[in-house]
C-alpha cells in the first residue's frame, strides 16, 4: 500500500460553511463547526488547554472568516477545539 503524502502537503479538506455559523470574537469574525464524535475519526491537540481531543469526542472546529497574511483561505487555518475551551475563549 502506497504512503499517504504528509497533511501538510495536501490541499485542506473543504469544511462545509452551510453547517457553519459565524461568531465575532475580539480578534476578528470565525466560522464555527460542530464536529459530532462520529465524525471525529482523529485525535486533534486543543489550542486553548494544549490537551488531546480524541478519537470519538465531539468538538468545534473555528477558522478566521478573513485568511491571515500568509494563506489564501481561512480553512488553512483552521482549529479543533474543545467546545467549552472555545467558549471561554474571548
Amino acid at each position: 500500500m502506497a504512503k499517504r503524502p504528509s497533511k501538510h502537503l495536501r490541499a485542506p479538506r473543504p469544511l462545509s460553511v452551510t453547517h457553519a455559523t459565524s461568531e465575532t470574537r475580539h480578534d476578528g469574525v470565525w466560522m464555527v463547526q460542530t464536529m459530532s464524535a462520529h465524525a471525529a475519526v482523529k485525535t486533534y491537540l486543543c489550542p486553548g488547554c494544549l490537551q488531546q481531543i480524541r478519537e470519538g469526542t465531539p468538538h468545534l472546529v473555528t477558522w478566521p472568516l478573513t485568511p491571515g497574511l500568509l494563506s489564501t483561505s481561512g480553512v488553512e487555518e483552521r482549529r479543533h477545539w474543545h467546545t467549552p475551551c472555545w467558549r471561554r475563549r474571548r
